[in-house]
């Protein structure tokens, strides 16, 4: 079953407006809000429901244009997919990106990002997703559309790993030489899994260090 198409409110709620007025730094989040479904037009979001298998059958799959938004802002802020679906619950400032102010549950998971952003690079649709992003930023220069441009091309969604950030490949390096070491003392072993930031079970406090939020 192909998505729906994703139509969130056009004008601003009296509760958005307030969390806009407070939002100093990290500007893009206002950006989004008021330009997403010019980003994500109807015409780019039948386009993006193509990568989607057209069964009778099944729930209807998360709307493209909600993950993909939560893609620029991930690839923006440099946080890890573990740190997106908490902020959808956490953060006001995602919820006002994504239109589930509120929420008391994510309303996507983690698995369900990772697997549209291997759609995403598989097609293509993440060179368009930031050229169309940087272009509109552009036309109405609210937001500097350089800077955007600079951010979402280094950031390490479309680098050498392509399929999972930095911080969770560094993760995943992270439980694999801990698990390689029963050799050592277990005083040892212990000593470096608390320099290391680890707990028993091997997964690090977190998911990943938060890099600083760009303004």
């Amino acid at each position: 079953m192909r998505p729906e198409l994703w139509q969130p409110p056009v004008e601003c709620s009296p509760v958005e407006q307030k969390i806009i007025t407070r939002i100093r730094r990290a500007k893009l989040f206002v950006f989004l809000r008021q330009y997403r479904l010019e980003i994500f037009d109807e015409i780019f979001q039948a386009e993006l429901a193509q990568g989607y298998a057209d069964r009778p059958q099944g729930q209807p799959p998360i709307p493209p244009a909600q993950l993909a938004l939560a893609t620029i802002l991930q690839a923006y802020t440099g946080v890890s997919d573990d740190e997106v679906i908490e902020a959808t619950v956490m953060d006001r400032r995602w919820q006002l990106a994504l239109d589930c102010l509120d929420c008391d549950t994510a309303p996507f998971s983690k698995g369900t990002l990772v697997g549209f952003r291997k759609l995403l690079i598989a097609q293509n649709w993440d060179r368009r997703l930031i050229e169309r992003t940087v272009a509109i930023a552009a036309q109405h220069q609210v937001f500097g559309a350089r800077q955007l441009r600079a951010a979402l091309d280094s950031s390490p969604l479309w680098g050498a790993g392509r399929v999972e950030d930095t911080y969770n490949l560094l993760g995943y390096a992270l439980r694999k030489a801990l698990s390689v070491t029963p050799a050592l003392a277990p005083k040892r072993r212990c000593r470096c899994r608390t320099s290391a930031g680890a707990r028993a079970g091997g997964r690090g406090r977190g998911g990943g260090r938060r890099a600083p939020q760009r303004s």
